[in-house]
């Protein structure tokens, strides 16, 4: 089923690459006006074009989403400008790589700020405008690591298996106001922070790759199809859930070492 947002209205943390990107330009090339967010004022330049050469409406707003009052100030007025507000996803991502011996304490309440923190000041944000209309859809990008714990990545595995509970218990309280909230679990997906992790832990990278059961990583575009169907109405009846996107890797869980 190909899905039409016309006349909706999403907002895209994180959307001037990787994952972010290919889905603000999914939704927007199936009717959605999209407003993204994200530190650098170049790649958010990158993307508009990118979105509009492809027929998108697309806004961009330079944002650091660990900055609370900044980023519930942008949702409520993306929904103000725009009369409502239909879909969120909560993107933005931050990861260290570091045994813990080494990992301070900043660089850990860093990756809870931006992938736990965040996500529930944008959960939050957006269900308080979208329960005036009794319907929305959220999805959180979480991290196979949340559920599936990685050497060296110890802030990254946390906060990301913290925003997958979060995503449950949100889900629990906005059912009945027609909110709909899930997570995406991406495993190793080629994005410009899997080519970081790649030169900081190259070892760990290439097993990472290798024990994959589809025998490759996955592509944004990908991702961003798994999280359409979530935010779209295909999904009417699915929420609390968190769906591994991992070419098999999830299912590895439950077979014998």
């Amino acid at each position: 089923m190909t899905q039409d947002f016309t006349g909706q209205v999403a907002i895209v943390t994180g959307g001037s690459d990787g994952i972010g990107r290919a889905t603000a330009k999914l939704l927007a090339t199936r009717g959605a006006t999209v407003a993204i967010c994200a530190r650098r004022p170049e790649k958010l330049a990158e993307a508009k074009a990118e979105i509009e050469a492809a027929g998108g409406k697309v806004e961009i707003h330079q944002l650091d989403v660990s900055d609370d009052q900044a980023f519930t100030a942008l949702v409520q007025d993306v929904a103000k400008r725009h009369g409502r507000l239909d879909m969120m996803v909560n993107n933005a991502m931050s990861v260290h790589y570091a045994p813990i011996g080494k990992l301070t304490l900043d660089q850990w309440r860093q990756d809870f700020a931006v992938n736990s923190d965040a996500v529930f000041v944008g959960t939050k944000a957006a269900m308080g405008v979208m329960a005036g209309r009794g319907k929305g859809s959220i999805v959180n990008i979480s991290s196979s690591c949340g559920i599936r714990a990685a050497p060296y990545m110890s802030s990254y595995s946390a906060s990301k298996a913290a925003l997958i509970q979060f995503t449950a218990v949100a889900a629990m309280e906005g059912a009945r106001a027609g909110i709909r909230v899930n997570a995406i679990v991406p495993g190793q997906v080629q994005t410009p922070s899997t080519e970081d992790f790649a030169r900081a832990a190259p070892e760990t990278a290439a097993k990472t790759a290798d024990a994959i059961p589809m025998g490759r990583g996955g592509q944004p575009e990908e991702l961003a199809e798994a999280i359409v169907f979530m935010l779209s109405d295909a999904a009417s009846y699915i929420t609390g859930t968190a769906l591994p996107v991992d070419g098999g890797k999830a299912a590895q869980l439950y077979l014998p070492s």
